[in-house]
This record gives C-alpha cells, structure tokens and sequence, in this order.
C-alpha cells in the first residue's frame, strides 16, 4: 500500500471508492511524471545536440510544473472548489499530451525521452480518469 493510499485510506473525508482510487492514481502519476519530465529535462541539457533539445526541455519543465501543482491541489481534499480542479487536472492532461509527443520524436535517439514519454501517457491517461469519475 502506497503512502497515497494509506492516507486517502484514513482521511476522515473518504470519497466514493472508485472516485478515490482514480484520485490516488492520479496523484502517484502526476508525482511520477513531475520527476520523469525534470529528469528528461536535464539529461536533454547533457545531451551534445541539446540546442535541437530546446522545445523538449521547455514541454519537459511545464509538464513536471503542472503534474506538481496538480498533484498538490489534489491533495487538499477539504472545502476544494471543484471547477478549479477540473480545470487543473484537464490542464495537466493536455501539458502530459503535448510533453509526451515531444518526447516521442526524440525517443529513437534519446532514452530517456522514451522514459518520459511513458510517465506523460501514464500521468494523461490517469488524469482523464479522473476528470470522467468526477
């Protein structure tokens, strides 16, 4: 059971099972892909043609600010206002979309864009979970 887990577990406000278990995805992606998209950043920045990497580093840095500050907000389970998380959480969505095509047309030739590239569909896909269970 995963730190996430035991604490939506054992917060005094459960939600709905299967809203609770989207959630909990959600936060670990997001946390997972904020990493992943910092990681790629810097590995981007090492990499002898990183002046081609630009466009990958700027996705990859937005990306990993957007799965925190998702991954935060969503958090905070008391008195939240729910337009404002749907907006967050469709917004983070589409920073994991546009970060992970990034990714891809970089995967052939740079490994860890591959990497980050999974992270963003695993954090998009869990993101849009959320929104429909909403």
């Amino acid at each position: 059971m995963s730190v996430v887990e035991q604490m939506l577990t054992t917060h005094p406000d459960r939600r709905d099972a299967g809203v609770e278990e989207k959630l909990r995805a959600c936060i670990e992606a997001c946390g997972a892909c904020a990493q992943a998209c910092a990681l790629c950043a810097d590995a981007c920045m090492s990499e002898r043609d990183a002046a081609d990497l630009l466009r990958c580093v700027r996705a990859d840095l937005d990306c990993a600010d957007l799965c925190e500050t998702t991954q935060r907000v969503l958090c905070r389970r008391t008195e939240g206002e729910d337009a404002l998380v749907r907006a967050l959480v469709k917004a983070c969505a589409e920073a994991c979309r546009m970060c992970g095509e990034e990714c891809e047309r970089h995967a052939p030739t740079h490994e860890h864009c591959w990497v980050c590239a999974e992270a963003c569909r695993r954090c998009e896909s869990a993101c849009r979970e959320l929104l429909a269970a909403l």
